[in-house]
């Protein structure tokens, strides 16, 4: 792919990409009825206290899920507002910092031993950072969040049994992605997990890319979970469209301004951009299926490079072979 092809390689190009993706006719892959509510369903989702994770929240609560927010902040007083909007009582807040493997420990610990199984899982938090910072494991912090988090997240749930197999339907593992995932040329087998510094211009692409490792992540999670004609796990991954929320709040100050005029009138709000992550969590059409892809409310296949079995394999040893360094071993 050459620089002319790529269309999300900086802020000013992903800013007019989601926009224009915004005015294109698409094919709806289906909406909820009426008749499809989460009634006894527990839903757990990260990065839940603002924007799209907290839109999504609530949408879940007003669906009669018990809905549990791991955050970083915002305890206890968004999940009052979550309440207040939904009408449901049934929504609790855990803490979790997504760049502290012993936080996501925590965090999953919590939930086996005060909530008991799962039957929902969205891993929705993201971050973009203004430039590289390293974590206290010397790890870069997008990197982390982005991607590592999750396979740390999802592993540790299914080591400690927290998903609920019992249920009238399969558990759910979705994963908030984005388009961007498709522009990076490759993977960066030879230095995977080295501390890569970079400034703001820089910062959107390796978003990007840390959004290929996710989508790598979500369809061999899949292959592995489900290695037999019937599922036993559904795994989703979705980009919600260009969302008005705060994930560019470091983006320099001299831009906050035009960046928000921007956000505000061109943008989904987040509301609206929820709508794939509810459909989702609670689409009857969707029981039984492995694996699937949306693109607003559109069908799409994942980008190439991702779908490969190859890359699958390849990337899910590397980070099992980092995550040891850390004292972090999973069960295949």
């Amino acid at each position: 792919m050459n620089k002319q092809q790529k269309k999300y390689n900086n802020p000013f190009t992903a800013t007019y990409k989601g926009i224009s993706d915004l005015f294109k006719k698409h094919d709806r892959v289906g909406e909820l009825s009426s008749g499809e509510r989460l009634d006894g369903k527990r839903v757990l989702i990260t990065g839940s206290s603002s924007g799209l994770g907290l839109a999504t929240a609530t949408e879940l609560a007003k669906l009669g899920a018990e809905v549990i927010m791991a955050v970083r902040s915002g305890i206890p007083e968004k999940g009052e507002e979550v309440k207040k909007k939904s009408g449901s009582e049934k929504v609790h807040m855990l803490h979790v910092d997504l760049s502290d493997f012993d936080s996501i420990k925590e965090l999953v610990e919590e939930v086996k031993t005060t909530f008991g199984k799962i039957d929902i899982l969205i891993c929705n938090a993201a971050v973009v950072s203004k430039k590289a910072r390293k974590t206290k494991y010397g790890l870069e912090e997008m990197f982390t969040v982005n991607y590592l988090a999750k396979f740390v997240l999802v592993n540790l749930l299914l080591k400690e049994d927290c998903f609920n197999k019992m249920g009238d339907g399969l558990p759910r593992i979705i994963f908030v992605s984005s388009e961007s995932h498709r522009n990076p040329d490759g993977f960066e087998w030879d230095t995977f997990g080295e501390f890569k510094d970079y400034g703001m211009g820089k910062s959107v692409e390796r978003y990007g890319y840390y959004k290929l490792l996710m989508t790598t992540f979500a369809q061999e999670l899949s292959r592995r979970l489900n290695p037999n004609q019937h599922p036993e796990y559904s795994v989703f991954a979705l980009c919600p469209g260009p969302v008005n929320s705060n994930i560019a709040r470091e983006a320099p100050a001299l831009f906050q301004p035009l960046l928000k005029v921007v956000f505000k009138i061109f943008f989904r709000s987040p509301e609206q951009a929820s709508e794939p992550v509810v459909y989702f969590a609670a689409s009857k059409d969707l029981e039984g299926n492995s694996f699937d892809y949306l693109f607003l409310m559109q069908r799409k296949a994942i980008d190439e490079k991702a779908a490969d079995p190859a890359n699958g394999k390849k990337l899910w040893l590397l980070t099992e072979e980092l995550l040891k360094t850390f004292g972090m071993i999973f069960i295949k």
